[in-house]
């Protein structure tokens, strides 16, 4: 074998690589580092520290030795925490063999291990567009193709406009509420008709809430974020802890659903990640016990001044949670939010053009999850650019 021959690696990467580009959240990024002192809404990313409760619990583990393996379905002591949770919160029973719950590498190692177990080669996945950008990868990765079911200009999946869309390749329909990037909150109606849907169409229903805990007093109903899971047994629910903690860099998610499909994705997590970090899940069995409301209002507060900065300028969705304005570039401008992006680049601010999250390219989604003073510069900097 010549030396040519044995450094060509680029004819040896697969064809399932080649096919995903590289996140448009992480091009984004490499430009803020170029930056001297950018004003970063591009991040999702909370900015405020782990609590001391967590972080405590969390060293004990590590100097208790709670650092080898797990097993596979995760450590008993949160597995038990969060099956008392989805107890207390949507009324599961785990007593009974029908529904399991598994603890994951962050709810992005939950949804892929969820596709991967679900979809055969040429099956569909349908998902709300604007999506997060790991949906479409993920349906890709697992061989599937992922359905975009255009939730513009409001930015609600709802069971009228999933329907049309379901064939007899449709495995499963995936919601994000609260949604990144819109931060839009589904009503409790609305989880309920698309849990009805699903059902009466034989297709399995995927809820990711990784922000359940950050949903805004006003976009709650009954106190808590609307949930499908409160109306059926029969769906995945997927949920995590690095956003509500703070703790992103832990990778800690679980996930809840029937019996049969969390078998399969034990299987396959066995095979490739095979367990969650075990100090992480040990020093977060108690998370559940810490109030987070205080913070969860200061960002709502945020939201409502991103919702005044852009009052009156430019077309903003209220969002019910998370921590994202997703807001669309003034047709007057006659820029695409990429390069509405790019422009207020050269003024040092970061946010992440539509096309990243959609098949549409009208909007930006800027991030809240900074200090307030970061955040005022940041909204004062796209407002006049806006009215320029």
């Amino acid at each position: 074998m010549t030396t040519t021959q044995m450094t060509n690696f680029e004819s040896m990467i697969s064809d399932r690589a080649l096919g995903i580009d590289v996140s448009g959240i992480r091009r984004v990024f490499e430009l803020g580092a170029k930056l001297a002192n950018p004003i970063n809404l591009s991040i999702g990313q909370p900015d405020f520290p782990v609590p001391d409760a967590i972080k405590n619990a969390t060293i004990k583990a590590i100097q208790t030795n709670h650092n080898g393996y797990t097993l596979t379905q995760g450590a008993p002591q949160l597995l038990r925490s969060v099956q008392n949770r989805m107890t207390s919160d949507v009324g599961w029973d785990f007593e009974s063999d029908d529904l399991s719950v598994m603890i994951t590498a962050g709810t992005s190692g939950a949804l892929l291990l969820a596709f991967l177990a679900l979809l055969n080669p040429g099956d569909e996945a349908i998902i709300g567009d604007p999506y997060f950008v790991i949906y479409p990868a993920h349906a890709q990765i697992a061989g599937g193709t992922a359905v975009y079911c255009d939730t513009y200009p409001d930015f609600r999946m709802t069971a009228e406009r999933i329907e049309p869309l379901i064939t007899e390749r449709t495995k499963l329909v995936l919601i994000n509420s609260p949604g990144n990037p819109s931060g839009v909150v589904l009503s409790e109606q609305e989880v309920r008709d698309i849990a009805a849907l699903c059902e009466r169409r034989g297709v399995l229903l995927i809820s990711d809430e990784i922000y359940d805990e950050f949903t805004y007093v006003d976009a709650r109903e009954n106190g808590t974020c609307p949930s499908p899971a409160r109306f059926t047994e029969r769906c995945l629910l997927v949920r995590g802890f690095g956003k509500t903690y703070g703790c992103t860099g832990w990778r800690l998610g679980y996930v809840a659903g029937p019996t049969p499909v969390i078998q399969q994705m034990m299987k396959l997590q066995q095979y490739s990640f095979v367990c969650a970090p075990s100090m992480a899940q040990v020093g977060l069995a108690g998370a559940f016990d810490v109030d987070m409301g205080d913070l969860v209002e200061r960002y709502r507060r945020r939201r409502d001044s991103v919702l005044e900065a852009f009052d009156g300028v430019a077309d903003l969705v209220k969002p019910g949670g998370a921590f994202y304005g997703f807001v669309k570039v003034p047709a007057h401008l006659g820029l695409t939010a990429t390069q509405f992006a790019e422009r207020a680049i050269e003024h040092s601010v970061l946010t992440i053009p539509g096309a990243v999250f959609s098949q549409s390219d009208t909007h930006v989604r800027l991030s809240y999850a900074v200090a307030e003073d970061k955040l005022v510069q940041g909204l004062t900097i796209l407002r006049q650019l806006m009215t320029a």
